[in-house]
């Protein structure tokens, strides 16, 4: 866990207020603010009488509080006590804030993409996802970046995938065909389009799916025909297009048993003109005996080049895929590519499975959740080089048990860690014997941890609180001048 630390000293805290979207409340909390001439211990009486605790001080907005509804109260019935005790300028509840960036496709809203936002439904668990929606406050769009779907085709008419598809400025069309040397692209396998619906499937229109880009230009690039089949010739080609069309990042899902130095030198130029490519870690079989890839490797998730991600595939209980190819050392990272709904080949307004008991998992879809993350992570740090945008994705994956020893981050994908910005603690030291001030910058409506050691080794939050709309929060430690040191830092909130 990343964290900037610096030795004692805080700051008097302040938060803007954040916009209400609408009328619900927290149940167990409301918000007072004291009047002026009102001393600190009549307030403090008064919460005694009530049985109310205070879980924050906003010292510079007014002495603004939070506080705890004791058992037996409701919200309502507190907040008339406090607005007839004299003692405050106003009393409210502590309404809930919704996101801006919820989208209104509907196999969003109903919850079947669980991998985008897990709240427990069909048996998952709570927050085994990507973080999505939290995500999407940060960045749901990558317009302007070109990620090529190496793949069986895609069909570029469909509904939830027209309006995302990269323009060949040259001949008007939408990608390559490996076999043909023609810009005809159509998906006749399927493969390819409900890959792409994965990572790239139209936001909030209203229609079908979303994919983890709202909107980002897919390059179709044919190298797999009808039987999901192609050749060392036909990838290279694909890849070689991919490069020469200004691709940021090529989406690999497909696998091969064979090593070779001519897909391999392909991979290589691609890396020279700084694109990432994420391969799927491939799938065993039967289900339960998929492969360890560091002893019997698949290609070109294995070969040894630094822009290649591997990616694995997670359950919606974050257990590893039962098909899952899994490894230590070549697989990076895995996210959800279980029971897995998106667009389909058959017409332009099809979704598969079309019955709720077909399901379809693999790594191929959860590799596609990674590139789509890829995506936004370069549009959202454009002149970062592929070392650190992979860096930011590898390095805020979410650990999880499953993964331990089955691939290098042990983890599973973060969109929400990988957009956000890093955390920065400066220090503003007292003078004339006065605490020690802190100010926390970071992402906007971020939230944060301080924490504090007296010997750098044993660490204890003492704040948490979430940066306002310009990404600051400020503290003061009033107990730093009791102490002859303390040493602070700024991490991420759980």
């Amino acid at each position: 866990m990343a964290a900037a630390i610096i030795c004692c000293g805080l700051m008097a805290f302040g938060q803007r207020c954040r916009g209400v979207t609408g009328a619900d409340y927290l149940p167990d909390q409301i918000l007072i603010q004291p009047k002026k001439n009102i001393s600190p211990g009549a307030l403090t009486s008064f919460h005694a009488i009530r049985q109310t605790a205070v879980l924050k001080n906003f010292e510079n907005l007014g002495r603004l509080q939070v506080l705890r509804v004791p058992k037996g109260e409701t919200v309502a019935s507190l907040v008339s006590k406090y607005q007839q005790s004299g003692l405050v300028e106003f009393a409210e509840p502590d309404y809930i804030v919704h996101s801006d960036a919820t989208p209104n496709d509907p196999k969003y809203l109903d919850g079947t993409l669980w991998g985008l936002n897990n709240t427990g439904q069909n048996g998952g668990t709570p927050d085994a996802d990507i973080d999505a929606p939290e995500a999407w406050d940060v960045l749901n769009s990558a317009s302007n970046i070109v990620v090529a779907v190496l793949d069986t085709g895609i069909r570029y008419t469909h509904e939830d995938l027209a309006s995302n598809m990269w323009v060949n400025p040259v001949d008007g069309g939408h990608g390559f065909n490996a076999f043909t040397g023609t810009n005809n692209m159509d998906d006749d396998n399927g493969h390819g389009t409900l890959v792409a619906g994965v990572l790239g499937a139209v936001g909030n229109n209203g229609k079908g799916v979303v994919g983890v880009a709202w909107k980002v230009q897919l390059m179709a690039c044919k190298c797999l025909d009808a039987t999901a089949s192609g050749s060392d010739s036909t990838l290279i080609a694909c890849i070689d297009y991919a490069r020469t069309n200004g691709a940021r990042i090529i989406n690999a899902s497909l696998d091969a048993t064979n090593a070779s130095f001519a897909v391999s030198n392909a991979i290589v130029a691609a890396r020279d003109a700084g694109i990432i490519f994420v391969a799927s870690a491939g799938n065993g079989f039967p289900p339960g005996a998929p492969a360890n890839v560091d002893v019997t490797p698949t290609y070109p998730a294995c070969y040894p080049i630094d822009n290649i991600v591997s990616v694995a595939y997670t359950l919606r209980n974050d257990n590893l895929g039962t098909y899952s190819n899994f490894g230590a050392t070549n697989v990076d990272l895995a996210a959800p590519g279980d029971q897995i709904y998106s667009t389909y080949v058959t017409s332009d307004s099809s979704y598969f499975p079309t019955f709720s008991f077909l399901s379809i998992a693999g790594t191929s879809f959860s590799a596609a959740y990674v590139s789509g993350a890829f995506a936004l992570v370069v549009a959202r740090y454009p002149a970062e080089d592929y070392h650190q945008i992979i860096k930011r994705v590898l390095s805020t994956v979410d650990p999880i048990p499953a993964l331990v020893g089955k691939c290098a981050t042990g983890g599973r994908l973060n969109l929400r860690k990988a957009l956000s910005p890093p955390i920065n603690l400066v220090s503003i030291p007292g003078t004339n014997g006065l605490p020690f001030q802190l100010q926390v910058t970071s992402g906007a409506n971020r939230s944060c941890v301080i924490q504090s050691s007296p010997d750098l080794f044993t660490w204890l939050p003492i704040f948490t609180n979430t940066t306002d709309t310009n990404g600051v929060f400020d503290f003061l430690d009033g107990d730093s001048t009791n102490v002859p040191q303390r040493f602070y830092r700024a991490v991420a909130a759980p």
